[in-house]
């Protein structure tokens, strides 16, 4: 996976619920874990921007509650601070489900997008609606 230019501050940690940002079907889902999750015993992953984690479906569609899917956080209250200094920070913490191929399963997403999710999943950039 390709590394950012920016420091992001991982602030999402497992039972975190976010929004699903777009139109699969879900509409809330919880981080079980990060994916590849790698660090200290007994510590908790923490997730920000730009990173694959696994959810369970909270609410929505009835083909998706109760299923674990994979996700990708593309929004954090939390602020990121860029490579010029700018700082950036959202509204609520979103995420878009993917499949194993690491593509967007809807067609559309609702809301911003951060530049960084651009830089490491280009097919996510096709259903932005805006970029940030």
């Amino acid at each position: 996976m390709k590394g950012l230019a920016t420091n992001v501050s991982k602030t999402l940690i497992p039972s975190s619920v976010i929004t699903c940002a777009d139109n699969s079907g879900a509409k809330t889902i919880m981080i079980i874990n990060k994916e590849g999750k790698a660090g200290r015993k007994g510590r908790y992953s923490h997730a920000g921007i730009g990173e694959v984690v696994v959810c369970s479906v909270k609410s929505g569609s009835p083909q998706y509650v109760k299923k674990t899917v994979r996700a990708v956080i593309i929004r954090q209250k939390q602020p990121i601070r860029r490579a010029n200094g700018m700082r950036v920070r959202f509204e609520d913490n979103a995420g878009i489900l993917i499949n194993d191929l690491n593509l967007p399963i809807g067609t559309e997403v609702k809301g911003p997008v951060a530049r960084e999710v651009i830089e490491r999943f280009i097919k996510v950039a096709n259903i932005a609606s805006k970029v940030v």
